[in-house]
């Protein structure tokens, strides 16, 4: 419906608006803070005097509602408030500057809207890597100041809010963009209300028959649900007054979104999604008396309702890292109908509505930092780590934002909050980075166990150390933090610098043999025949041994001035000063596929409906004649495959074949003799950058027997490493064996 009002009428609902606003503040308001919040407000009307919204609304409405969602939902003070006023002046008017801003707000003001203005002019773009460096650059305004990702997050509420005027293609934009990003940020910053709303907003937009179908049935169910929260209140509220429990009972219905995700991961109907709301006890304590009224509570719900014993959720006595608090019990109740009941404080319940902002508002001095700070500290850490891409930090932030958790405890009993499916290496690197760098095993509850192992909540987790230990290119695939993803992956790329500094110096020599000098055109010869991308690829293949001395001698044969001719003009340099081939049918670091655990090579074809490239996430699918098919995980008919045929999918993923390891085993003998074993591991592994699986060495009467199953990458290595092995004194034989 088209927006129609006179000037007069738009003034008068204008102050309207913002006399609401200011009314429903959460934080208490001086009159200095009045005045300040004014003088902002007359600032944005003036600013956006001449502009309006596509619904036709003077533009001024927006700002108020933003406000109003920062001073209320979110729970913010004064500073906040100016700044949702002022978020879109600068952006939006020629008449201010931030220069302007600062001399009449503040510097601390002026900075949260430079930080909002930043956001704002990031260009839209539908390639990934523009999106993803996008929301880097979103993300790192946290650096400055948190206030200005909480405001942004009100900023899109109202957006979502009011999308009814805009094109539908625009509606699905924003909309996919706010579930991919917007709804898992304000879920971990603890605003869980406004987390529902953007997840029910975003469905609404991407897909709005499901949308309005379920609104239509929780609409009609409205009076059946208010019926049963009551006569579940009457069978409860006597025991609860009998206590003298200051108290409410209310309900809390399950958003539209979560319905949905419950239906589709469980292939039901709406009729049978059982806890399509939940039913919550809020009552009034003393700090010192929360916990243990609580329990009080839960005794009296139990008392009264039988409790199912797998599905209670306490975290009272260990609150979750966003600061939510709150004590869940699934208990089967009148009808015969399993109900989750949800006890928590008036404190906790501020704080699961208000999550940031309450969080402080509680906060005792001298308190140790909190899990929600050590998160955001965490965060600023992976932000600030330049060696990250901006796809692979989206990635790794996502990793962390709707990961349920566990708790594990370190050996003097301290707790640390975990993802769900973390493993000890995730838990060295919680720790501490050289705990993390150097972690050699890790003994649970006691025992010994892989450094795969999934750690379930309770586990008490021992790190073993060693200084002779570094993270493996293998570890990427068992952790599960973006802490853990990110600091392997530097500490992977500062020694795959070292393998290509000393591989440049090994290719300089063998070049030098075959009267051949190592310049600007040899190696751009040399990265062209290779097929590689760039002259650090080129390096790191010598260093590790990948191409041998025969390829070398096969590129020298083939070389002449006509091959130089047709790369020259196909040459560049990239920011890394590194050479880059122009190319298209280079491929890049992706070159081989394999299959299942055991990364096996297998004959394959790529599927026509939706054609996977090398360095896609894929999976393999067994067809009745035509062999194994590769499909992006992605794919439109993935869901339909892996449904139905689940039996016929195949685990794979490209990998660089550079970095593949192939299992050895090798047989050592010879004269046992002091600091043997050492002497034959610091060989293999420090010298060589080989990665040992296994190790099995006895001796009888001084003579020892061993048997080592090591990774090696290819030939030459193996090669390489059986030469320095026979050298080492002691050692008379060294064989490998077909196991």
């Amino acid at each position: 419906m088209a927006y129609i009002a006179t000037i007069e009428e738009e003034n008068k609902e204008i102050a309207k608006r913002y006399r609401a606003m200011l009314r429903i503040t959460y934080q208490t308001l001086s009159k200095k803070d009045k005045l300040q919040i004014r003088k902002a407000f007359e600032t944005a009307v003036d600013a956006h005097k001449d502009q309006r919204r596509k619904s036709g609304e003077p533009y001024i409405f927006h700002p108020i509602a933003v406000a109003k969602i920062v001073a209320n939902e979110i729970g913010l003070g004064a500073t906040s408030i100016m700044c949702a006023l002022l978020h879109d002046v600068v952006e939006d008017s020629d008449d201010y500057t931030f220069e302007d801003i600062e001399r009449l707000f503040g510097e601390t003001v002026a900075r949260i809207v430079n930080g909002l203005t930043k956001i704002s002019r990031l260009k839209s773009d539908q390639k990934v890597s523009i999106q993803a460096e996008n929301f880097r650059k979103m993300l790192l305004t946290l650096n400055d100041d948190v206030r200005v990702i909480l405001i942004k997050i009100a900023d899109r509420l109202h957006n979502m809010q009011t999308m009814e005027a805009m094109p539908q293609h625009k509606q699905v934009k924003i909309a996919s963009e706010t579930l991919y990003i917007y709804a898992p940020l304000a879920h971990r910053l603890g605003l869980y209300n406004i987390k529902s709303e953007l997840e029910d907003l975003g469905l609404k937009y991407t897909e709005p028959e499901v949308y309005n179908d379920i609104f239509a049935k929780i609409k009609e169910s409205k009076e059946e649900q208010n019926k049963y929260i009551k006569e579940f209140a009457n069978s409860i509220k006597t025991s609860l007054n009998k206590e003298n429990f200051s108290y409410a009972i209310k309900g809390r219905p399950k958003s539209i979104y979560s319905i949905r995700r419950k239906m589709r991961n469980q292939n039901v109907t709406f009729d049978e999604v059982y806890d399509k709301f939940a039913i919550r006890i809020i009552y009034s304590s003393e700090l010192s008396q929360e916990k243990f009224n609580a329990w009080k509570i839960y005794s009296i719900v139990t008392d009264n309702f039988n409790p199912n014993p797998n599905r209670l959720r306490d975290w009272i006595s260990q609150p979750k890292s966003t600061g939510y608090e709150s004590l869940h019990i699934t208990v089967m109740g009148p009808k015969g109908r399993w109900i989750e009941v949800q006890i928590r404080s008036e404190r906790m319940d501020e704080i699961a509505e208000k999550g940031y902002a309450a969080h402080f508002k509680y906060k005792h001095s001298g308190e140790s930092e909190s899990g929600l700070e050590t998160w955001l500290n965490k965060l600023k850490e992976t932000l600030e780590n330049p060696d990250v891409n901006a796809v692979d930090f989206v990635e790794q932030f996502k990793l962390n934002l709707y990961a349920k958790e566990i708790y594990i405890f370190t050996p003097n009993g301290d707790i640390k909050s975990l993802p769900k499916g973390s493993t000890p290496i995730d838990f060295a690197f919680a720790i501490h980075t050289e705990v993390g760098m150097k972690c050699r095993g890790a003994r649970v509850n006691g025992k010994l166990v892989p450094l795969g192992s999934e750690l379930k909540s309770g586990d008490q987790v021992d790190i073993i150390t060693s200084n002779a230990q570094k993270p493996k290119l293998s570890w990427l695939d068992i952790v599960k933090t973006a802490r853990a993803k990110s600091k392997i992956k530097t500490i992977l790329k500062e020694e795959q610098k070292q393998i290509a500094n000393d591989g440049k110096e090994v290719l300089g020599r063998k070049l030098r043999h075959l009267k051949i000098t190592l310049n600007e055109k040899t190696i751009n010869e040399l990265v062209s025949h290779f097929k590689l991308k760039t002259s650090h690829d080129l390096f790191y293949r010598f260093g590790n041994g990948s191409i041998d001395n025969q390829q070398l001698k096969n590129f020298v044969s083939q070389r002449s001035n006509a091959f130089y001719s047709f790369f020259k003009n196909r040459i560049k340099r990239n920011k890394n000063d590194e050479l880059v081939i122009k190319n298209d049918e280079v491929t890049n670091k992706y070159d081989l596929l394999v299959f299942g655990k055991d990364e096996e090579k297998l004959d394959y074809k790529l599927a026509q409906c939706c054609s996977p490239i090398p360095g896609d996430k894929v999976f393999g699918f067994v067809t009745v004649s035509d062999g194994i098919k590769i499909h992006k995980q992605n794919c439109p008919n993935a869901i339909s495959m892996q449904s139905q045929f689940a039996y016929r999918i195949m685990t794979a993923k490209w990998i660089d074949s550079s970095q593949q390891e192939f299992k050895v085993l090798l047989k050592l003998t010879g004269i046992d003799n002091e600091g043997l074993v050492n002497r034959v591991t610091q060989i293999i592994s420090n010298n060589m950058h080989v990665s040992i699986h296994s190790l099995n060495i006895s001796s009888e009467e001084g003579v020892f027997e061993g048997k080592i199953v090591v990774g090696i990458k290819n030939n030459d290595q193996l090669k390489k490493l059986l030469g320095r092995l026979n050298k080492v004194e002691g050692i008379d034989k060294v064989l490998r064996l077909n196991k």
